[in-house]
């Protein structure tokens, strides 16, 4: 058992951490947000929530001002202050908003946040294991070496988890009748809306894909989908 606490020990260590950070994050959500009440927001939630056959999807409303949407580890959904703010100031619509709503459901419903669970366990233990290793032999940098991998890692498995959302949102959308023209409509303006935080980030460390990347794999779902249904038609 001994020979096995350097790799168990890290292991644990980082599943604290990950339960502290779901803690700290609930109780921030808790303590700074309150349900979502803007008409026409609702109105599109609401046509989402026909689409699941639920009687309705709660959102609530992050009072911070980074423009973001974001589903929270117990499963509720939430839209910042800043992202709301955009709409009322006519700089994104009811039914782009909708597209957000919609993706966070998508990391909800396929289980993403124990995924992440289990992804940032690993990451912390990779980097725990490796930047001891390699800082045998590499003095003074191995552990910025082995935090440089795990986070390229990280991102990877992130970038992955936002594909598979937008493609649960792209069908939510088409089954509530909204389509993905605001989804799409939406990706293109994201980075002015955000100010392009990415811009100086390296595409290998973004935890989201690029904005052009989104849109062309919407647009080869949809192909995909417009294909297989009109094969099972034809058959």
């Amino acid at each position: 058992m001994l020979k096995f606490l350097p790799i168990l020990l890290p292991i644990a260590y980082a599943l604290l951490m990950y339960r502290f950070s779901v803690w700290r994050t609930k109780a921030t959500l808790d303590a700074q947000s309150e349900p979502l009440t803007d008409p026409a927001v609702l109105a599109e939630t609401a046509k989402l929530a026909d689409a699941l056959a639920l009687p309705e999807i709660k959102v609530n409303i992050f009072q911070i001002d980074p423009v973001n949407g974001l589903a929270a580890p117990d499963g509720r959904i939430f839209l910042t202050r800043g992202f709301l703010a955009k709409h009322v100031a006519g700089e994104v619509t009811a039914a782009e908003l909708a597209s957000v709503i919609a993706h966070e459901l998508g990391h909800v419903a396929l289980g993403h946040t124990r995924r992440r669970m289990i992804d940032f366990t690993g990451q912390n233990a990779v980097f725990l294991v490796l930047g001891a290793v390699l800082n045998r032999f590499l003095p003074g940098i191995g552990m910025w070496i082995a935090n440089l991998l795990a986070s390229a890692l990280a991102a990877r498995l992130s970038r992955r988890d936002e594909f598979e959302a937008d493609a649960y949102a792209s069908a939510l959308l088409i089954k509530a009748g909204i389509g993905t023209g605001p989804q799409k409509s939406l990706f293109a303006k994201l980075g002015a809306l955000t100010g392009n935080r990415a811009a100086s980030v390296p595409a290998w460390l973004m935890s989201h894909p690029k904005a052009a990347e989104r849109i062309a794999a919407i647009d080869a779902n949809e192909a995909a989908w417009m294909g297989a249904d009109a094969q099972a038609r034809f058959d």
